[in-house]
């Protein structure tokens, strides 16, 4: 035949086969522990095996050791679809079937076949009539299958099937994330797996050849693909699975699944509400495009490993939900599949605001209040025992002086009462305008000589806790009366979905280190307020979900414009 004047074309193709397959799993190698990586080196191994022996088994004429060679092409028959199969479910999250029954039975099979094959010539349950029948200028060889050998094909075809189904399924279930990797391989078994059917059924014009070997040249091509331009190995399905198995979707917290390189995987409901941001315009995108959280979190120890230290921080978040700037404590924990392999990571927003506000409460309240009650009480007893001792002309001047101190520590006392009391309270519906001016009869009560001038509203439906309302509006208002210069101006008007309470004095402005204790959100030893009278305004405007603007011209004078949004009502 002509063909026969050409090189061994078909030991070259087989050849050229097995060694792309060690060439990719030398690629791979570094990506051991990783889902399915161990599996798919089972799976080159076996392709080797498959087109190294069947390659040089074409260019061997002894019959004896073309038997030998004929025997290990049929083990990495064997073998390439059990391993493949295990790839295909440790990589879409499923190794748990592995440890079953159902294939320890499919390896069980496996181990009976490797020792059919390897005692063929005693019993001849794979092949007889073993014989070298030349084509192309090759040693290819005739035989007659046994049922086992179609039993070992079947069962092969069904479980390279099976692994592509779940490539398919994975593609189908998560879109664009795993799609050219997982459309890559479950395309790449097709050509070697039509090539080997063809061959058991004898279809073609030369049917003793077997072109298998041949096919898994481009199936090596797109294997190859899919391990260098689509990622394989970084990004799996089986960090999917996992978070799945959280059951995330039905938790109010928002959670965050994360590939090993920290790229979004999944998103809960309520994390898409917290981030502004929908579940498939996050997926595949870095966390920190959406999110800033505390350095540190979930660093990875030597190993690649995840350390068993969870990373918890704090993070306040402008929440896109309506619920304003909101504290959240950030879980970071180690995401495994059903082996035990890390995957990724699942970050945890747990909202701790109302937990954080009465952290504060309790430490400003009480660094507060043990300062200045100590203090002042010093003065007191201080001019007790004083007034004890000398009962003269100065009688009236300590007695007032006595006086003084303890209203200062009745209106501190009052004050933390009434952050105790709104703090505490609930929502209801009520007239803003109409308590804003009940609070100031009752601030004018106090000090009748006061010069204020209001703009109130005829009235301004509002829905929250009104003792925080009345909280700012009675705090803000006596403390321009007190500090400031008259006359004092109060206005409440509303637009722009907004309510507005300005509250404005001539006086010399609140003193810096009294801002600043509220922008430091807490009390040290060296710095602290006077009082609870800006600390009432602070909470209660943080309750409200309001905001507040201090400014002190440098001309003089106070202006505090308070920003209740309209949403809440």
């Amino acid at each position: 035949m002509p063909l026969d004047l050409l090189p061994p074309w078909p030991a070259v193709g087989a050849i050229a086969g097995g060694a792309g397959a060690l060439a990719l799993a030398w690629r791979i190698r570094e990506h051991r522990g990783r889902p399915g990586v161990d599996w798919f080196l089972g799976v080159f191994a076996a392709q080797t095996a498959w087109c190294l022996s069947y390659g040089f088994g074409l260019l061997v004429w002894d019959p004896p050791l073309r038997g030998a060679l004929e025997a290990t092409m049929w083990l990495g028959i064997v073998w390439t679809g059990i391993a493949f199969l295990g790839f295909a479910l440790e990589y879409t999250g499923r190794s748990d079937v592995i440890r079953s029954r159902l294939f320890g039975a499919i390896v069980g099979f496996g181990i009976v076949s490797t020792a059919l094959v390897t005692t063929n010539p005693i019993h001849g349950w794979f092949w007889t009539g073993f014989e070298i029948d030349p084509a192309f200028g090759v040693a290819t060889v005739s035989y007659m299958f046994s049922p086992w050998a179609y039993l070992v094909v079947a069962v092969e075809t069904v479980l390279v099937a099976s692994a592509v189904f779940l490539l398919v399924d994975t593609l189908l279930s998560y879109g664009p994330l795993y799609r050219r990797e997982s459309a890559a391989v479950a395309l790449s078994s097709l050509p070697p797996g039509f090539a080997l059917v063809a061959w058991a059924l004898e279809i073609g014009a030369v049917p003793q050849l077997q072109l298998a070997p041949l096919m898994f040249v481009p199936h090596l091509v797109l294997d190859a693909y899919a391990f260098d331009r689509a990622e394989m190995f970084e990004r799996n399905p089986t960090t999917s699975r996992a978070a799945e198995r959280t059951a995330i979707d039905d938790l109010a917290d928002p959670i965050i699944a994360l590939s090993l390189d920290r790229h979004v995987v999944r998103l809960n409901p309520a994390a898409e509400a917290v981030l502004g941001v929908d579940a498939e315009t996050a997926q595949d995108r870095p966390l920190d495009a959406f999110l800033d959280l505390p350095a540190g979190d979930s660093e990875e120890t030597d190993g690649g490993e995840s350390g068993d230290a969870l990373a918890r921080e704090t993070v306040e978040i402008d929440s896109r939900d309506g619920t304003g700037r909101r504290t959240y404590a950030v879980s970071t924990s180690p995401l495994t599949d059903p082996s035990g392999t890390h995957v990724g990571y699942t970050v945890v927003l747990s909202d701790v605001t109302v937990r954080e506000r009465q952290r504060q409460r309790v430490e400003v309240l009480n660094r507060v209040l043990r300062h200045n009650l100590r203090n002042d009480l010093t003065v007191v007893l201080g001019y007790a025992e004083t007034l004890a001792d000398r009962l003269d002309g100065e009688e009236r001047e300590m007695v007032q002086l006595i006086e003084e101190n303890a209203r200062q520590l009745s209106d501190l006392g009052e004050n933390a009462r009434q952050v105790e009391a709104f703090l505490d309270a609930d929502e209801t519906a009520f007239d803003a305008a109409d308590l804003t001016r009940s609070v100031l009869r009752d601030v004018f009560s106090e000090a009748p000589d006061a010069t204020v001038r209001t703009d109130i509203a005829d009235t301004l439906p509002f829905h929250g806790v009104d003792r925080a309302f009345a909280a700012v509006v009675e705090n803000l208002v006596e403390n321009a009366i007190q500090h400031g210069d008259e006359p004092v101006t109060v206005s409440l008007t509303a637009g722009d979905g907004v309510a507005r309470l300005v509250v404005t004095d001539a006086g010399p402005g609140i003193p810096e280190h009294e801002v600043a204790v509220l922008r430091s959100g807490g009390e040290t030893a060296l710095e602290h307020g006077s009082g609870l009278g800006l600390w009432s305004v602070y909470w209660g405007t943080a309750l409200l979900g309001a905001t507040v603007d201090i400014d002190t011209p440098d001309d003089g004078g106070t202006r505090v414009e308070v920003e209740f949004p309209m949403d809440e009502a």
